[in-house]
């Protein structure tokens, strides 16, 4: 006779973020793949035409800018300007993440492969590594 005791039955469904205590859906739910993308494109957009009024469009500091952005709105309002017009937020725990969380985060962000990479709940690397996760609105 089989031993049926390790076939577990089937688990209730989950989703990403289950395991963090957030909701399927709504407000606090984690953000998915179109948002963060639409907001990472407007913040890259206006970085760029920051550097294209005051700079000469300079990449390396459209880059800076880019990474200026990050760093301060996240780490003290938990949202950038792309971010807040998507509505969405990057926080850890209740707050927003700090500095030296946003810093730490936005330079795996600059690294592409974290921010595409995901970890076993669903948050992109560069998210998991800072202790982050990305809500909407």
């Amino acid at each position: 006779m089989a031993d049926r005791s390790s076939a577990e039955p089937p688990t209730a469904a989950t989703w990403p973020g289950k395991e963090l205590g957030l909701p399927e859906a709504g407000p606090g739910s984690m953000a998915g793949m179109g948002r963060r993308l639409l907001a990472l494109l407007i913040d890259w957009l206006i970085a760029g035409l920051i550097s294209a009024a005051w700079l000469d469009g300079d990449s390396l500091l459209t880059l800076l800018i880019f990474a200026g952005m990050h760093i301060i709105l996240l780490g003290l309002l938990g949202t950038t300007l792309g971010k807040r017009v998507v509505r969405l937020q990057v926080v850890r725990g209740p707050r927003a993440a700090g500095v030296p969380r946003a810093l730490l985060r936005t330079v795996l962000l600059l690294l592409i492969v974290p921010a595409v990479l995901s970890d076993g709940e669903g948050r992109p690397l560069h998210d998991a590594a800072a202790g982050t996760v990305q809500l909407r609105m």
